[in-house]
């Protein structure tokens, strides 16, 4: 669901730039004014949640893989508009560090992902959370990362329709809402939501028993375990590359001109073929910026799983720095 650079059009990616910036500022806004000594903490620890939970890849129906965004339980715990600061700065350290999601696009998955998520979370679960809180927090979960999904879909499948080159070729995305929204949807409406659904209701009931006062905005009476889960989630994180495959949407451009990758493609792509080529405003993009830990895989480390790690730590690491920085520009 990360849109990476060269999928959209620059028009497209400044439109949602400009579809965000509002959004933003409401939140920089809300945020300023709650501003508190708990604030803080509790920006760090879902920011950095949003951004691990991100790391453990499922295999989905069709060769794809997906993840949780943790964007129902941050929006629980932290109101919407801290919700989307925090899933924000996640996104934003993720397509500058590691390429998971392009530097064009940050507007596009900050809107769908982020901004969007948590509206939708928030709708979801208010109006059930007096009477079923555990429930109401998977059921938000759940909506909100299958409206995202739907959103990156139409954003796909809309560039083959409105941009192409003077022989009918198209520019960026080269597949249709035939394919898109179907070939985004079924893996999200199966499993990815199942996740998130879990993840926001487990971490809920976790946190009903373990410190209730952060469900109500109170002072944490045990802020330890909470980040003791996120701890154990860094170690695990080796296991998010156990999945085969990618994510739908986020080849490389050099994936188009290779037979092996171009079979997977198709096959993930309802048996539609690809271009022989990549599009061509999509291999000019994507070389617009090069992440200096792509694909989570630090170049100096041989091992796969140790790297994926150690990305793990650093990426949290900068996370909690970049929350930390916010909040003293707030203040």
């Amino acid at each position: 669901m990360h849109i990476p650079d060269g999928y959209l059009s620059p028009a497209t990616c400044a439109t949602m730039y400009a579809a965000s910036t509002p959004f933003w500022y409401v939140a920089l806004r809300r945020v300023r004014k709650a501003l508190h000594t708990r604030l803080l903490p509790r920006l760090s620890l879902f920011a950095a949640f949003s951004f691990v939970v991100m790391m453990f890849n499922l295999p989905l129906p069709g060769g794809t893989t997906g993840h949780a965004v943790g964007i129902g339980l941050a929006t629980v715990v932290l109101g919407p508009w801290a919700a989307m600061l925090a899933v924000s700065i996640a996104i934003v350290i993720q397509a500058l560090f590691f390429g998971d999601g392009g530097i064009t696009a940050i507007g596009a998955n900050c809107f769908n992902m982020a901004i969007v998520g948590a509206l939708v979370a928030y709708a979801v679960y208010r109006p059930l959370s007096k009477r079923w809180p555990v429930v109401a927090a998977g059921l938000a979960g759940y909506a909100a990362i299958n409206v995202s999904a739907l959103l990156a879909a139409i954003e796909f499948g809309l560039q083959p329709l409105w941009y192409r080159d003077a022989a009918g070729a198209p520019l960026y995305c080269p597949y249709p809402l035939s394919v898109t929204i179907p070939a985004m949807m079924i893996g999200h409406l199966t499993i990815a939501g199942f996740a998130e659904a879990v993840v926001s209701a487990g971490v809920v009931a976790f946190l009903r028993r373990s410190d209730p006062a952060m469900l109500q905005g109170g002072a944490s009476s045990r802020p330890i375990p909470v980040w003791a889960v996120l701890a154990v989630l860094l170690v695990l994180t080796p296991l998010g590359i156990l999945a085969a495959g990618s994510a739908w949407g986020e080849w490389m451009a050099s994936d188009f001109s290779d037979p092996a990758a171009r079979a997977q493609i198709a096959a993930q792509s309802l048996h539609q073929p690809p271009p022989a080529q990549a599009p061509h405003g999509m291999a000019r993009l994507s070389t617009i910026w090069t992440a200096p830990f792509a694909r989570y895989a630090p170049p100096f480390i041989r091992g796969v799983s140790f790297g994926y790690l150690l990305s793990a730590m650093f990426g949290t690491g900068l996370v909690m720095l970049s929350c930390l920085t916010v909040v003293r520009l707030l203040r």
